[in-house]
């Protein structure tokens, strides 16, 4: 047993000081300071258990380990840019203990089969726990709608090895655009999984990139992003999507919202479906318009980042509880080829080593309490994809993030662990230092 003593403690409803009791791979207790009985439960404890191995944490802070139900770990087919094994220790290293990687991989995760590829692949080799979306296309939606219920007992998979169901309404890595309505119709009426929507509007984005061709032939310059890839393209594809939820009362999560629109438009339909979920990535927490001009391919995904009155909006909402959950979107490539021309450069940007300390930052700057970053980093998605993780509670997994709020740092390409190795946090001084992080009850780092 390990008892982690005199730390900080954050959850989504209490930051105050205590203990954690770790038992094997789970939490056997958590002690508060400020409970009537503390002192005489922990010497009754020790007394007990006298080889129990104590680690003094005065002046540290813990939080659950976090939950990123948003990466894209390259593998298989695309390990060139990164594997399940380089970047889940990245994931550690930022204090994320749990990861849901997406389907669009090569081959793209769309059935049974490359899912247990994937499950394959991963046994033994992840730093991380690790559990998988499967993928929509405009031809898979009586399958998946089979397997959400049931698995697939053919290939080993059961309806639990499922996290959720990604639907791409707008293009992106891999060909997975979903865009035929009778296939959308079907899939946002399963209820046994959620349901993950990239929302871009295809016409959009195509017409506004004929538009900057004509305009800049084929040096079209990476400032065009936030127009080609536009609000309007997010607005019109999440409008789309927020119908059918309220239609069909569809558990959505609406992955990486970059624009102030999508979170009011979100806000007003929750009162119809309270299982819609708003998702948003430190990228549009961080990032503005302006980055485009210092940093070029290197800030491109998709959805574009946007202007500064979005990333304002979007701390606000983090502020106030209008976004549920953070997904990194960690979507690695190599810099030589990120610094293709536009058409050529891939969308995506590697991120997951710093979720936690630009959500600290952005706490701070924007007066956001710490219990609201443990709601976002860990809690919610452990609620939503139904995970014994993510909190810090007797009897959940032992995942935990021990970090010095105080201490600052400068972020460096040699310190990344993602096989990509670059970040474009890069030279940006963030907050909070991770000195310990236990997986399953394991300290990973120390």
């Amino acid at each position: 047993m390990i008892l982690l003593q005199n730390a900080v403690i954050v959850t989504s409803v209490k930051e105050a000081e205590g203990s954690i009791l770790i038992d094997g791979d789970r939490i056997a207790g958590v002690f508060w300071n400020d409970s009537q009985d503390y002192a005489f439960r922990i010497s009754r404890l020790i007394e007990q258990n006298p080889d129990i191995e104590r680690k003094d944490l005065t002046g540290k802070h813990i939080m659950a380990g976090g939950i990123d139900p948003h990466v894209h770990f390259r593998e298989p087919g695309l390990t060139h840019k990164a594997d399940m094994e380089s970047e889940s220790r990245a994931a550690v290293a930022g204090g994320v203990t749990t990861v849901i990687d997406m389907p669009n991989t090569k081959p793209v995760t769309t059935g049974a089969k490359e899912l247990k590829e994937k499950i394959s692949l991963a046994t033994g080799r992840c730093a991380a726990n690790i559990y998988f979306h499967i993928g929509a296309t405009n031809s898979n939606h009586h399958d998946l709608a089979y397997m959400a219920r049931h698995g697939c007992p053919e290939e080993g998979i059961k309806a639990e090895d499922i996290a959720g169901i990604k639907v791409f309404m707008g293009s992106s890595t891999g060909n997975m655009l979903v865009n035929d309505n009778d296939s959308l119709v079907e899939l946002f009426s399963i209820r046994e999984k959620p349901i993950l929507v990239h929302c871009e509007d295809e016409d959009t984005i195509r017409k506004n990139l004929e538009n900057a061709k004509a305009k800049y032939g084929d040096d079209i310059p990476f400032s065009e992003h936030r127009n080609i890839r536009s609000r309007m393209a997010c607005i019109r594809s999440t409008i789309k999507a927020l119908e059918l939820a309220i239609e069909h009362q569809t558990r959505l999560v609406l992955c990486h919202i970059s624009t102030m629109e999508e979170i009011e438009m979100a806000r007003a339909a929750k009162i119809s479906n309270p299982d819609i979920v708003t998702e948003t990535s430190c990228n549009y927490l961080w990032f503005s318009d302006e980055a485009y001009n210092r940093l070029g391919s290197r800030v491109k995904c998709n959805p574009a980042v946007k202007a500064f009155s979005d990333k304002q909006s979007l701390r606000n909402a983090l502020r106030d509880g209008l976004i549920d959950i953070i997904g990194s979107d960690h979507a690695p490539h190599l810099l030589s080829e990120k610094e293709a021309p536009y058409c050529l450069a891939p969308s995506g940007l590697p991120s997951i080593q710093q979720t936690l300390p630009v959500l600290l930052t952005v706490a701070e700057e924007e007066c956001i309490p710490l219990t609201r970053i443990a709601s976002v980093f860990s809690e919610k998605a452990s609620e939503i994809y139904g995970m014994k993780r993510g909190k810090i509670k007797e009897g959940y997994f032992a995942d935990l993030v021990v970090f010095d709020y105080e201490k600052t740092f400068v972020v460096k390409a040699e310190d990344q662990l993602s096989k990509c190795g670059w970040s474009p946090y890069e030279g940006e001084t963030l907050k909070g230092v991770i000195e310990s992080v236990f997986v399953n009850g394991k300290e990973i780092i120390s």
